[in-house]
């Protein structure tokens, strides 16, 4: 009871703090790059009429990309907070349970088969290899003496056997050959195109993920007790994975596979929040927005001038923490 206490006293700085610290990343993005501007520099080509080259570089270049690393930040988040809630599964996340691999493949035969398709129609193809990715990796929960770590292992699995059927699908269509930046995750070359594009989907997901929210915590508690306080699991479960399907579908069409920002923050944030999932998901949200948008900021300066994908950012930060969870369970399990 007084830790609770504590934590509702703590709540508001807390999220205070992370508002502040979302909006010097958003600066920062902003300003780093080529061509370095100092504050007075973004404020005068953002609220200028006069059309200058800092103002082309900020609104046609750099903005999009932070918005991009807004919007796929926070929908990998919730998605991975969500999934976590519905399998019960602490490692369980887009990546991990193959809705990533699986929408990224189905890009990318979108591109290979329909190469005018355009990013308006892959985003559909997204949803449905997320679909199909994550239904097969959950339909091996059903699997007797399959332990959470068996099934993030499984998961892996069918990620990478995924993952290496696009590779496959690259190497043998070299004209599409563009595509493999892409799929190491990354936000750089986005524009408000992509933004007006997923923007709506990732409203409808987060919205959806929100109204959940209550629903999930019961649902933390077990299935039995959910059912017993009145609860309708499998339409809880169906519209959960509905909204993920369209947060990390959205993710993965404009900026390929980013993996571990869906099984890190949520994790970190239940640290704080307990199953609250009426805290949990949108503090993910704002968590997840942050992570992504300080990792693409340090992507630019690993091989400066060059940029990094936020990929490579996030994969050398998540794989130890994959580890350390995969590690801790299992030992729980024993």
């Amino acid at each position: 009871m007084i830790g609770q206490a504590l934590r509702d006293r703590l709540n508001k700085p807390v999220f205070f703090a992370l508002l502040s610290a979302l909006l010097a990343g958003l600066l920062l993005s902003i300003a780093i790059g080529p061509v370095r501007m100092d504050i007075p520099t973004m404020l005068t080509a953002l609220f200028t009429e006069h059309p200058s080259k800092d103002q082309l570089i900020i609104l046609t270049i750099r903005l999009p990309r932070a918005v991009i690393g807004l919007i796929v930040g926070a929908g990998l988040a919730v998605a991975g907070a969500l999934m976590q809630a519905i399998t019960r599964n602490p490692l369980a996340s887009p990546q991990v349970f193959g809705v990533s691999s699986g929408a990224s493949l189905a890009v990318v035969l979108s591109v290979v088969l329909l190469p005018n398709i355009g990013s308006s129609g892959s985003i559909y193809f997204a949803f449905a290899g997320a679909i199909a990715g994550g239904s097969f990796v959950y339909a091996l929960a059903g699997t007797a003496g399959m332990t959470p770590v068996k099934l993030a292992l499984a998961g892996m699995a069918v990620h990478l056997l995924l993952a290496s059927v696009t590779q496959g699908l690259l190497v043998f269509n070299e004209q599409i050959s563009d595509v493999l930046y892409w799929l190491a995750g990354a936000i750089d070359g986005s524009t408000w195109a992509d933004t007006r594009l997923v923007l709506p989907w990732f409203a409808v997901g987060m919205i959806l993920a929100l109204a959940l929210a209550p629903s999930l915590s019961v649902l933390s508690l077990g299935t039995e007790v959910a059912q017993g306080l009145g609860q309708n699991v499998r339409l809880v479960r169906l519209l959960a994975s509905a909204s993920v399907i369209m947060l990390a579908g959205c993710a993965v069409a404009v900026a390929g596979s980013i993996g571990f920002v869906g099984l890190m923050v949520p994790n970190i944030i239940k640290v704080f929040t307990g199953d609250n999932y009426k805290r949990v998901i949108p503090l993910s949200a704002i968590c997840g927005a942050l992570l992504l948008t300080y990792a693409d900021v340090l992507g630019r300066f690993i091989a400066f001038p060059y940029e990094s994908p936020v990929g490579i950012v996030t994969a050398l930060v998540g794989a130890p923490f994959f580890l350390y969870l995969a590690h801790k369970n299992g030992r729980a399990s024993r």
